[in-house]
């Protein structure tokens, strides 16, 4: 049997044309964005952002074949803003370079900061791919400067092309002759990551006994539980181990969570990821019942962007063990959502007038804020106005949590509204 090549099967199936590309129809079809610019010539900086394995490299190398200039990769993950001042020297040298830097997401202010002058300038052409949102993730100013494009995530059709596409066009991969007779299997573990895909099918291929050629679910699966990796933070262990950290702290059980928390540190999760979830779960799930968990968990996030790993660490242990330690709540969360669905079935309904903002004389002659009572003027810091609208007037959608702190605020709001709401 051929021996496979030290190069793996996703990166001998990198595609160099568009014609060959397989997915993100939206950007790269005919008369798309993509394909426009490519056809032209001609780019313009970029983010990509969208899931691991959807193209985001390959899009940018293929730009870059277009354009004909020179062109530098560098990764977040071991770059810094050396690397990228080398590259400016060099872009500038040349008169102008694309620079692609991969999980852009992981750059912190300072080293974003470093690229905008040479965007600015036109320099670098600069392609940014990331998993996160880069609203959250990249600078305003250099995220102002560059034109987001959303990749969607694969569709099983998509990932069964690219693997039909290997197996007529690569010549080690078509020496093996396999019959793939079960696909379930395939497209469940590679999570929708197509690099992930490539290199499973090569697995299974390499591992096929010699009185078979047929690929099933079981053989797969079995292959999968020996020779590859436990956690995969690009894969469906990325969410399924996520997922059981939030449920774990949602929970109140703190030992569970230290553990998914170490199977995440162990395989390289992003810690700002693990740490961005705290924060969501210290509001959505323990809210009012203690509000400094929120403010612990914001701290544990900016300590995390200042620190990173190993040190974060600990900073991630504390924070996880003391949200799954805390009571909890979820009042905050159902309130938004039951005026949300309030909205929806209301509509747009106007603000009462004696509650509208009055800046301007034509305002106040129309009764914007006539009648309005602030609270302060009043004994307890309280008198009862109506604040809804006319038409659900009386609506109550927060209905304080079972625990000391809101038991509390229960008190105080029904002592508050004793003739308009029943707490």
């Amino acid at each position: 049997m051929a021996v496979a090549s030290h190069i793996p099967l996703a990166e001998r199936m990198r595609p160099k044309t568009l014609e060959a590309f397989i997915g993100q129809e939206h950007l790269v079809g005919q008369g798309k964005v993509l394909e426009q610019m490519i056809h032209n010539r001609k780019a313009h900086s970029m983010i990509f952002w969208g899931p691991p394995g959807v193209g985001k490299t390959t899009l940018a190398q293929i730009i870059a074949r277009s354009l004909d200039i020179p062109f530098f990769t560098l990764s977040a993950i071991d770059s810094g803003v050396k690397e990228v001042r080398a590259v400016i020297e060099q872009a500038r040298t040349a008169g102008h370079a694309l620079l692609f830097i991969d999980e852009i997401h992981r750059f912190n202010k300072a080293q974003q900061d470093s690229l905008l002058g040479a965007v600015e300038k036109g320099i670098i052409t600069l392609i940014g791919a990331t998993t996160e949102n880069p609203s959250f993730e990249v600078i305003s100013a250099l995220l102002s400067r560059c034109q987001v494009y959303v990749l969607k995530p694969l569709t099983e059709e998509h990932l069964k092309a690219l693997v039909l596409q290997a197996m007529e066009n690569d010549s080690w991969l078509k020496e093996q002759q396999i019959n793939i007779v079960e696909w379930e299997a395939l497209i469940q573990l590679s999570g929708g990551d197509a690099r992930r895909l490539l290199n499973l099918v090569e697995l299974v291929a390499s591992s096929l006994p010699a009185d078979s050629r047929d690929v099933n679910n079981d053989l797969v699966v079995d292959v999968v539980q020996n020779k590859m990796a436990i956690y995969d933070k690009g894969g469906e262990q990325h969410y399924d181990i996520i997922s059981a950290f939030i449920k774990s702290m949602r929970g109140s059980d703190p030992n569970a969570a230290v553990y998914w928390l170490a199977r995440m540190i162990d395989g390289g999760e992003d810690p700002k990821f693990i740490a961005r979830r705290m924060v969501i779960l210290a509001s959505e799930d323990i809210g009012n019942a203690n509000p400094n968990a929120l403010l612990l968990a914001t701290s544990c996030f900016q300590a995390v962007e200042l620190i990173g790993y190993p040190e974060c660490s600990l900073i991630l242990s504390q924070t996880a063990i003391y949200l799954a330690s805390s009571a909890k709540s979820n009042a905050s969360y159902m309130a938004l959502g039951k005026a949300r669905a309030l909205i929806n079935k209301t509509g747009d309904l106007p603000v009462p007038l004696h509650i509208r903002n009055a800046p301007t004389g034509l305002m106040k002659k129309m009764d914007y804020g006539k009648g309005y009572k602030y609270a302060h003027d009043f004994p307890g810091n309280f008198v009862e106005q109506e604040y809804l609208p006319d038409k659900i007037s009386g609506t109550k959608l927060y209905e304080p949590g079972n625990n000391a702190i809101e038991a509390r605020m229960k008190d105080y709001l029904k002592q508050a509204w004793k003739d308009k709401y029943e707490y």
